[in-house]
């Protein structure tokens, strides 16, 4: 069975898979002690300071890397996959933002030089896999989507949230938001 069937596609499974990533270090970086969950928490309350009115913002910053739990090892993937797991729960636009926050990296890599000089050693790693700079007909692409200011925000955040010493909430301060997200 493959893990992303493994979890029911409700608001307990999404918490379920949140809790393990309390267990398992961001797979690209060698920041020892960050934990998947911690990184996303930290995301998340970053994306508070400067978007609180935007709770669907806030469900993605916190999800955005669960894939790496769902299809492990697959860096490529994992944005798509943790879309499709939080889609049928917490609707299109949190999916689509988890989706484009890979994309959104490869757009300000881009477009501003001075990105890819603060992006970490994972993250720079990680960008050969995921393609690099993008072309003119995909920086094009990008630009036009709905959500894309909303996607390059929370990319921004994703580069802040690697601090493994940062004090974050708990895992709980975090339900509420899920749950306004889910309806």
């Amino acid at each position: 069975m493959d893990a992303i069937e493994e979890c029911p596609p409700n608001l307990t499974g999404i918490i379920d898979v949140l809790r393990r990533a309390d267990t398992v270090e961001e797979p690209n970086e060698e920041i020892r002690g960050l934990t998947i969950l911690h990184h996303g928490i930290q995301c998340a309350d970053h994306l508070r300071r400067t978007s609180a009115d935007d709770p669907e913002l806030l469900a993605a910053g916190l999800l955005h890397d669960v894939g790496h739990l769902l299809a492990p090892g697959r860096e490529e993937l994992h944005g798509t996959v943790g879309a499709a797991f939080v889609r049928p729960v917490l609707g299109d636009r949190v999916a689509a933002l988890i989706e484009a926050h890979v994309p959104a990296k490869r757009y300000l890599v881009t477009t501003d030089p001075s990105y890819r000089q603060r992006l970490s050693e994972g993250s720079v790693r990680t960008l050969a896999i995921q393609g690099q700079d993008m072309t003119d007909e995909e920086l094009a692409a990008f630009r036009a989507g709905p959500h894309a200011e909303a996607a390059l925000t929370l990319r921004r955040a994703d580069e802040m949230a690697k601090d493994p010493a940062a004090p974050v909430p708990d895992l709980a301060v975090w339900l509420p938001t899920l749950i306004t997200v889910a309806g």
